[in-house]
């Protein structure tokens, strides 16, 4: 589905695996960006719950499309950007999307700036019937202040340069939840991160069923695990962070359940 060779060629990925409740809206934000020079590859891990049918709904549109067993979504994105051919790069989760002109947006920023490695804008939250329910917190940051914990990247809207991860990828396959936050990290140490602000890209989906819900006790040991590798100290902000998160951690799940209880 590519088309105006003058125009950066993008490469978006997005890893699958049973989210068929979602994954057409996905496909379909891709699908209708108004950017002629795009390449999709979907990469689903074997799902049983009809996500396979969707896929081959669109296959014809699709860059490359695969459905096996694989080590989960970390796994899959490296799957995918091994077979990418872009010039930029990034990936969309099945249950996210993006706005319309997210693509375009983005290409001409960083065709602007070619000094820039990294460009992210903001993204709302969104409930399961994709209704606005919050606007995650992005802001400009930079390597030392993800360091502390401070990221304020909504991995959505991110777009980088291929170049870049041929020389710090691929993701780290040991990481479940925080192989993003890994990547910006080891990205900062060679290019500047900007933030674009007042653009809303794309859109982070909250349910029950996400991983940012489901397992969000899983991502802060993971990022202490980076500042660890880095040089950072256990007498650190993002370690009292961790433990002030913990100690908070009861009422931030029963505010996330008493939501969901109002939009469904």
């Amino acid at each position: 589905m590519t088309g105006d060779i003058n125009l950066p060629l993008v490469t978006v990925v997005t890893p699958s695996f049973n989210q068929a409740a979602y994954l057409e809206r996905t496909i379909c934000s891709v699908l209708e960006q108004d950017y002629p020079n795009l390449e999709y590859i979907i990469v689903d891990g074997a799902s049983t719950d009809g996500s396979l049918e969707i896929i081959q709904k669109y296959s014809s549109r699709l860059s490359a499309w695969i459905s096996e067993p694989d080590m989960g979504q970390t796994d899959a994105i490296n799957k995918g950007f091994a077979r990418a051919g872009g010039q930029i790069l990034a990936w969309l989760n099945s249950d996210d999307t993006y706005n319309p002109g997210a693509i375009r947006e983005a290409v001409q920023f960083l065709t602007d700036h070619p000094d820039v490695g990294l460009v992210y804008s903001d993204a709302n939250f969104i409930d399961a019937r994709d209704e606005v329910i919050g606007t995650f917190p992005a802001a400009q940051t930079d390597r030392t202040r993800m360091l502390r914990g401070y990221v304020h990247i909504p991995q959505q809207t991110t777009f980088f340069r291929a170049d870049l991860w041929k020389k710090v990828g691929p993701l780290d396959p040991t990481f479940y939840f925080a192989m993003d936050y890994d990547l910006w990290v080891r990205l900062s140490a060679l290019t500047p991160l900007v933030y674009f602000p007042r653009r809303i890209w794309a859109n982070f989906r909250l349910h029950e069923d996400g991983k940012t819900v489901a397992s969000d006790e899983r991502c802060w040991p993971e990022m202490l695990r980076v500042h660890r590798r880095e040089g950072g100290s256990w007498f650190s902000i993002i370690q009292m962070k961790y433990y002030l998160r913990r100690l908070l951690s009861p009422l931030i799940n029963r505010r996330r359940k008493a939501m969901f209880r109002h939009t469904t």
